[in-house]
């Protein structure tokens, strides 16, 4: 009974604490600065789910059938290794949601206070260095000169040909020939070192919280920890933390002194647009299954159990919907948007809110036209169930029909929409980055790994090539995808039945 509630205690005010923190911060940071808070259209739809997950983690924890194929998820070594991740990719998208405008200094004293026309996210104030290091044009990755040649007139007069120096990659050697990868090997080794001593501080408090919630002695947990003999595979947790660490360290040593994947043609840097895309991409994945999910679920369970002529309609209605070209359509609808944006400048403050909403309404879009397979999916599965012995008794004692898809169809067909979300998510990041690539993805001024590949796709042909652009989509797109694929299979495994009586 003790350690029950032992349990509770170490999970509960985690979920609690956490949130209350960030929103007081939050609002101290604000009122310490004077800004305005901005609530774009997605933030809120983050802020809604981000509830919901606290509340189902809360309530999952409390119950046994639901704690134990979690449970066997954070067994799984690859799942936690890409959950690792995963939760990057999310603390970034995260603090690039929560969005809030500066004020501007006016000589005139007026009542009303003026703000910046610029949106800024939390995110955008941690990298502020490599945000405002704006280049005039292309330049390698850790270059020290722009990438193509120009007329430079010297102080004597005369006009050469050569590559100028950055204003700010590499601005502080003397000599970048000599000193550029001397200066530059010593900050990896600080970055590593930096890294590394964080994850030191992670993997101390983490044994503290486990001796803590086992009652066991210090060395105990360290002991079994490096030995792997955990149920939950800390020790590959942990080295999976390091490695990220690690990388983080780096990038914080040497992005303020060097754009790490050179800049773009408006001399921008690469790696804050990369990373910037991060939300868009998180955004597109899980609000357009969100949008998909309730239409796909509640549709296919009822068209296949209750029969007859609402399976019938359903088998219809999804079947229209899917002869229709989906591009097409995506088109047709984003274009609809963006005319109603240009005919109604006045309903947005900034250039943000507007492209935020067309993104929302690409995520509509999108979640409308892609609920049909996962709807015949479970449309089929729900078929198959409803002639197994456990359904048949339930109707000949008399159990209500929504009753029974509720409470006997439904559980047994979790693991295909668990599946069926992360790959879903998958192929809407791929999705985001095609559609954006044709030109009715995101609006062009917003930072996506589609719009990076367009701005590159041009500049692939030039001599010399320019490479690094969607060499950095590519990198953050891939790790994304392939950790979400990778954690949907620990979810299968965990969540499928028949699995799991093997």
């Amino acid at each position: 009974m003790r350690e029950a509630t032992r349990k509770k205690r170490f999970i509960h005010p985690l979920f609690i604490a956490v949130p209350l923190g960030i929103i007081l911060a939050y609002v101290f940071g604000l009122w310490v600065s004077g800004a305005k808070p901005v609530f774009l259209w997605t933030d809120r739809l983050i802020y809604v789910l981000v509830f919901a997950i606290s509340v189902f983690i809360t309530y999952a924890s409390q119950k046994e059938h639901l704690r134990d194929p979690w449970r066997q998820v954070f067994q799984h070594k690859l799942g936690m290794v890409s959950l690792v991740f995963l939760v990057v990719y999310v603390t970034i998208g995260l603090l690039d949601s929560i969005h809030f405008r500066l004020p501007v200094n006016t000589s005139q004293q007026t009542e009303k206070m003026a703000y910046s026309g610029d949106v800024l996210s939390v995110f955008d104030v941690l990298v502020m260095p490599i945000r405002e290091h704006q280049e005039k044009t292309y330049s390698a990755p850790f270059a020290t000169r722009l990438y193509a040649k120009e007329t430079v007139e010297k102080a004597d007069g005369s006009r050469i040909r050569e590559y100028p120096r950055l204003v700010y990659g590499g601005a502080h050697l003397v000599d970048p020939a000599k000193e550029k990868q001397r200066d530059i090997v010593s900050n990896v080794l600080l970055g590593s070192l930096l890294g590394l001593g964080v994850c030191v501080l992670l993997c101390c408090l983490l044994i503290f919280m486990i001796a803590r919630h086992r009652c066991a002695p210090l060395r105990e947990v360290a002991k079994e920890i490096s030995q792997g003999k955990t149920e939950v595979p800390w020790r590959l947790i942990i080295f999976s933390v390091a490695m990220v660490c690690v990388v983080i360290g780096m990038l914080i040593t040497l992005a303020p002194k060097y754009h790490v994947l050179g800049t773009d043609k408006v001399g921008e840097d690469v790696l804050y647009q990369a990373i910037k895309s991060i939300r868009t991409g998180l955004v597109i994945g899980t609000l357009t299954t969100l949008i998909m999910l309730p239409f796909a679920v509640m549709l296919g369970l009822m068209a296949g159990y209750l029969k007859g002529w609402i399976d019938d309609l359903i088998q219809y209605i999804y079947t229209t919907l899917s002869s229709v070209p989906g591009v097409l359509l995506i088109a047709a609808a984003v274009l609809m948007m963006q005319v109603y944006i240009s005919n109604h400048p006045e309903l947005f403050e900034t250039d943000a809110e507007r492209a935020d909403l067309r993104l929302f309404f690409l995520c509509m879009i999108l979640g409308v036209s892609s609920w049909t397979g996962l709807c015949r999916m479970l449309r089929g599965e729900t078929l198959k169930l409803s002639e197994v012995d456990f359904v048949q008794a339930s109707q000949a004692f008399g159990v209500s029909k929504f009753k029974i898809i509720w409470r006997h169809i439904q559980p047994n067909v979790m693991h295909i929409i668990l599946i069926a979300i992360v790959l879903d998510f998958s192929g809407l990041v791929l999705a985001e980055a095609v559609l954006s690539y044709v030109g009715i993805g995101v609006d062009p001024t917003m930072h996506s790994w589609g719009n990076l590949i367009n701005g590159a796709r041009l500049e692939m042909a030039r001599e010399p090539m320019v490479w690094w652009s969607l060499l950095a989509a590519f990198i953050f797109m891939f790790i994304l995808v392939l950790s979400a694929n990778l954690f949907s299979d620990a979810v299968r495994d965990a969540f499928d039945p028949r699995i799991r009586k093997q």
